[in-house]
C-alpha cells in the first residue's frame, strides 16, 4: 500500500510538472504577441534596451520576461564580439528601439511611461 501511494504521488508530481511546461509560452509565441501587446498599451520600450510592463494584464509580464532574456543574450554576445561594455550596448539598443517605436505606443522617459 505504501508503494502504491508513493507511486501515485510521484506520477501526480510528474503530470503537474509536465502540464506547467505545456502552458509555458515560448519565445516565438512571445514575439508573435509583442505587436498586439504594444498596441494594447501593456508593454513599452525603455532606454536600457529592454521592454517594460506598462499594465500587468494578460501575458504582458511573460512576454516581457521572455523577450528581455533573449535581448540580454544578444546584447552580451554583441558586447563580447565588439569588446564593449554591456551597458553601452544596452543603451544604444534602447535608443534605437525608442526611435523605432510607433506613434501611440509607450516609451519610458525620465522613469515615466508616455505615449510616443
Amino acid at each position: 500500500m505504501k508503494k502504491f501511494k508513493l507511486l501515485s504521488v510521484l506520477i501526480a508530481s510528474l503530470l503537474l510538472a509536465m502540464s506547467q511546461n505545456a502552458f509555458a509560452m515560448s519565445l516565438s509565441e512571445a514575439m508573435s504577441k509583442l505587436g498586439q501587446t504594444k498596441q494594447e498599451g501593456l508593454v513599452g520600450e525603455q532606454p536600457d534596451g529592454y521592454l517594460g510592463v506598462v499594465k500587468n494584464k494578460n501575458d504582458a509580464k511573460n512576454i516581457v520576461s521572455l523577450i528581455n532574456k533573449a535581448r540580454k543574450e544578444q546584447y552580451q554576445k554583441m558586447a563580447k564580439e565588439h569588446k564593449l561594455k554591456l551597458s553601452d550596448v544596452e543603451a544604444l539598443a534602447g535608443k534605437k528601439a525608442i526611435q523605432k517605436t510607433s506613434s501611440g505606443h509607450y516609451i519610458k522617459v525620465d522613469g515615466k511611461w508616455v505615449k510616443k
